[in-house]
């Protein structure tokens, strides 16, 4: 179980979002113990808008199903729990549709947030892995933390969110952390957990923006709900995503779903509807939606030409001119006419502090300036590290041979002789516009590529422990107890130290399997490999060979030292009676020890010396160890 954060716990100064009216009624009902869903809904019922809500969502869980026509049939169907928190979150949809935070947007985010809840459902009904209604909440609130951030600190939040802009999300987390002293992850988390939403969906939530590096194991509800939750996010950001960029969100997409069950083939099939489906509750949630095309055609469509015609983004501009007038017409005409956003400052001293904090992406400066010419800014820019990506245009009077090349040689990008006309700048800026696309997408791609570099380390990582692990004890399997073994008796040649192994065979193991079926055989192994991987030695290596025998390997153990570790393994599982079906009865084990002699010709030799010892310890009568010494076997007592 992940320790999930509390609110109490952390400190957070400003006012959270929290529901107001018909919901904080709703809600205190439900946390009522005399409180009926008749109540409820009497109460939903108070509000029309509400009412029709839980209806729609209702019949959509329904899938198919006889239709709700009531509030009272909407909140039977739906449960307590769900109602709780749909209305918690069509309430905050109503009363946080804007707010203080100028850089968080209100409606954008309740449009992701939306998706991904239509998602989740969807996700659900696909992949049975819990009540569609139930994670449709789930992925509505996921992001509620961002919201709160925006809440509780309006400027500081927008300083964050303005610094991170085009940033991952946990890039955006670390931000949060550096500024705030909390994230938006755990602070949605605990809110969640606040509002009742159970912690089996609160856990995915809390990690699901971390992928495969989430603390789940692979194959559980927990892993599965994280997992889908990762894919809605990405199907929120396709929902968003402007033209030029949905090519590389498709890839990410595919290989996300890909953790989950969901195949390429089937994921238009799932997204194509779910589309609809958006549209349509946008619609009654008055959230701004878009219309993307089949994702036959997208996930089959080219990567974008970046060229003049693209319609990209905005770009962050900085104009460095020491004349006012100057100054003020580019600036006025770059934000006006191009829509671009635009910081101006008087001479390079001053543009390079505030390129620090606005992080430009095309820079417009003039050569000649007092305080820092347009060269000297260039050097200072291109001597950091995000400094380097900017795209310098000088301007300038000058226009010898010599100049220029002394310009581009300093890290210049482009130039335009003054005077020039706005039409000549406007070529320059859509050469500027490719550059940064260009950029932005080899940084898209690299973290892409990381990612997946990073998944296939976790897949490659899981699928060696699961190649060296017995898949019922979780001791080495045979595999690994050979490769450790042979380093085991490398190291023992090169520095003259003493190894010895034992082999250990659980006694009459073929009729508890006739009493108790293989079921109840695999309890009796998975204990016994319990109390000997317990009571060995710590640097002794425990390993399941093969049905019920075991090696365990003692590096630095002389005989007579293991032979008193063997004793010890052997009175433990002795002592600790085994239950299966209701029956309890005793375990016992042989264990034959060997040590590392002279006459020893390698690994094999020595395990086969204490297999001897194995089989004289179950010729004399079982429950008792062997050990040989240069060929004489020495019997314990049983």
């Amino acid at each position: 179980m992940v320790s999930l954060p509390k609110l109490d716990d952390l400190r957070v100064g400003g006012m959270l979002p929290t529901p107001k009216g018909v919901a904080l009624a709703v809600m205190e009902l439900c946390q009522s113990d005399s409180a009926s869903m008749e109540d409820v809904a009497r109460t939903v019922m108070t509000d029309p808008a509400l009412s029709g809500k839980l209806i729609r969502q209702a019949n959509a869980a329904a899938a198919g199903g006889r239709p709700v026509v009531s509030v009272n049939e909407a909140v039977r169907r739906l449960g307590l729990g769900l109602v709780k928190q749909l209305v918690l979150g069509f309430s905050l949809i109503d009363e946080f549709g804007e707010g203080a935070c100028e850089r968080f947007d209100y409606q954008k985010f309740w449009s992701h947030s939306l998706l991904m809840g239509l998602s989740m459902q969807t996700i659900a009904r696909v992949s049975r892995m819990g009540p569609p209604d139930d994670l449709f909440a789930c992925g509505l609130l996921a992001r509620i933390g961002r919201l709160a951030l925006a809440t509780a600190y309006p400027v500081a939040y927008s300083e964050v969110l303005g610094a991170t802009e085009g940033q991952s999300a946990e890039q955006l987390a670390e931000a949060e952390n550096t500024a705030l002293h909390i994230d938006h992850n755990r602070l949605g988390a605990a809110m969640l957990g606040e509002w009742g939403v159970p912690p089996a969906l609160v856990e995915p939530v809390l990690f699901h923006e971390k992928g495969v590096e989430a603390p789940f194991s692979e194959g559980t509800r927990s892993y599965q709900i994280c997992q889908a939750l990762s894919l809605a996010a990405r199907i929120g950001d396709l929902g968003l995503a402007p033209e030029f960029a949905r090519h590389a969100l498709v890839a990410e997409l595919l290989a996300v779903a890909g953790r989950i069950g969901i195949l390429s083939e089937d994921l238009g099939a799932l997204l194509d509807p779910l589309m609809e489906s958006w549209t349509a509750w946008g619609e009654l949630l008055k959230v701004p939606t878009a219309t993307l095309p089949p994702f036959a055609i997208l996930a089959d469509s080219p990567a974008p030409r970046i060229g003049p015609d693209l319609d990209g983004p905005p770009l962050r501009v900085m104009v460095v001119d020491d004349e006012g007038s100057t100054r003020q017409l580019m600036s006025s005409w770059l934000q006006t006419e191009c829509g671009h956003s635009v910081t101006a400052a008087p001479d390079g001293r001053t543009a390079l502090a505030l390129a620090l904090e606005h992080r430009p992406q095309v820079v417009l400066t003039d050569w000649l300036m007092p305080e820092m010419d347009g060269i000297e800014l260039t050097r200072a820019l291109r001597a950091t590290d995000w400094g380097r990506s900017i795209y310098v245009i000088m301007l300038t009077a000058l226009g010898s041979e010599d100049q220029l090349e002394t310009a581009f040689a300093e890290g210049v990008d482009d130039y335009l002789t003054k005077p020039f006309s706005l039409r000549a700048l406007r070529a320059r800026l859509m050469a500027a516009g490719r550059y940064v696309r260009l950029q932005e997408d080899w940084a898209r791609d690299r973290a892409q590529l990381k990612r997946i570099a990073s998944e296939l380390a976790v897949s490659n990582r899981k699928l060696e422990r699961a190649a060296l692990s017995d898949a019922l004890t979780g001791l080495p399997n045979r595999r690994a107890a050979i490769s450790m073994l042979g380093q085991a008796w490398s190291a023992s040649r090169r520095s003259d130290q003493p190894l010895s192994v034992m082999m250990i065979d659980i006694d009459r193991f073929k009729s508890i399997n006739d009493r108790h079926g293989h079921a109840g055989g695999d309890v009796v192994l998975a204990a016994v490999a319990k109390l000997l991987r317990g009571s060995a030695r710590k640097d002794d290596w425990v390993c399941r060979t093969g049905g019920e025998e075991f090696l365990v390997i003692c590096p630095n153990a002389t005989l007579e030292a293991a032979a008193q570790s063997a004793e010890r393994l052997r009175r433990t599982v002795a002592g600790a009676p085994v239950t299966v079906d209701g029956k309890t009865f005793e375990v016992t084990v042989s264990i034959g020890i060997a040590s590392r002699e002279a006459d020893t010709t390698d690994a094999d030799a020595l395990v086969s010396r204490a297999d001897e010892g194995l089989y004289e310890a179950k010729a004399a009568g079982r429950n008792r160890c062997c050990l040989v010494r240069a060929g004489r076997k020495l019997l314990g007592p049983s």
